[in-house]
């Protein structure tokens, strides 16, 4: 992928807002939002501050209007105005040409939480889907947004599926091909929360070429020019480098037996924390001369 100018901001989530893939249920009573510092931090990424124009995007989540009026409470608690949501629900809606003039003209389109798999079986393809990449790739005022699937559909490879419990037994994580603005990662969200270490660890095994960036809830990864990451939030996000892997028993077991890994690279990031992709380096400070210790919440 050529370098991109724009910025992308990957949220671990804290809350769920659609159905829970590990359990089958829908959780419809906890879309309050912790992130609104993480929130607040993509206002002041984008282009124009609290003027830039903001398009929620509800695809992933099975309760799309009660989550798209949560945004708009949540970004008018930080002083937007300039708010719009796109209720997609089907490939079909990505035609309307009102949503793809509304893209051409946004600062920051944001991917809510839910079903990663709806949003790369629903844009992958589309006219619509692809002015978004364009504009991420070559619009350096562009940000692009997603919590919890939002942001697990980030990567090119991407976790659709994988109960933690479960996730030391080969093929029990399941893996495709995500909506790819970025090359050689695999997100996964509510990481420390639910456990998902060894889900990520399996992806990353089954696929060394690519980086594992595990997000704690509310806890985000900044990232710019599709190399540079900065850790904002509260939480942790861990980085898994498969890259000198020495020993992996995953192509010569069977389904369901335990996966065996030697020399798999882990690093712990706190806000202000950053790392480089290209280069796999771990960066004591982001790179404004300060390592943030606190998250200061907004209430």
């Amino acid at each position: 992928m050529q370098f991109a100018k724009g910025k992308l901001i990957a949220i671990g989530g804290a809350e769920d807002k659609g159905t829970d893939l590990e359990k089958g249920e829908i959780h419809r009573n906890n879309l309050n939002f912790f992130e609104l510092g993480i929130l607040r931090r993509i206002v002041q990424e984008s282009a124009s501050g609290p003027l830039s124009r903001i398009e929620v995007i509800t695809t992933a989540s099975t309760i799309p209007y009660e989550v798209g009026d949560n945004y708009l409470n949540a970004f008018g608690k930080i002083g937007c105005t300039d708010i719009g949501v796109m209720h997609i629900r089907n490939r079909a809606d990505t035609n309307n040409p009102d949503y793809l003039e509304r893209i051409k003209a946004c600062d920051v389109v944001m991917f809510s939480g839910g079903n990663q798999l709806r949003l790369s079986s629903t844009f992958g393809g589309t006219a619509l889907f692809q002015n978004i990449m364009e504009r991420y790739l070559n619009d350096g005022g562009f940000l692009i947004a997603g919590t919890s699937a939002g942001a697990m559909a980030m990567s090119n490879t991407m976790i659709y599926e994988g109960n933690a419990a479960r996730a030391h037994l080969k093929s029990e994580v399941k893996i495709t091909t995500g909506l790819g603005f970025m090359d050689n990662v695999i997100f996964d969200s509510h990481f420390e929360k639910r456990g998902r270490f060894v889900r990520l660890a399996q992806a990353v095994a089954s696929n060394p070429a690519c980086i594992g960036i595990g997000l704690g809830e509310d806890t985000a990864m900044l990232v710019t020019g599709g190399n540079k990451m900065e850790a904002i939030g509260s939480g942790l996000v861990m980085i898994i480098d498969g890259h000198e892997m020495l020993h992996s028993n995953i192509a010569d077991i069977p389904d369901g037996n335990p996966i065996s890994i030697e020399n798999l690279k882990v690093h712990f990031c706190e806000h202000g924390n950053g790392y480089l992709l290209k280069e796999r380096k771990f960066l004591m400070e982001s790179g404004d001369g300060s390592v943030i210790k606190k998250q200061v919440k907004v209430e």
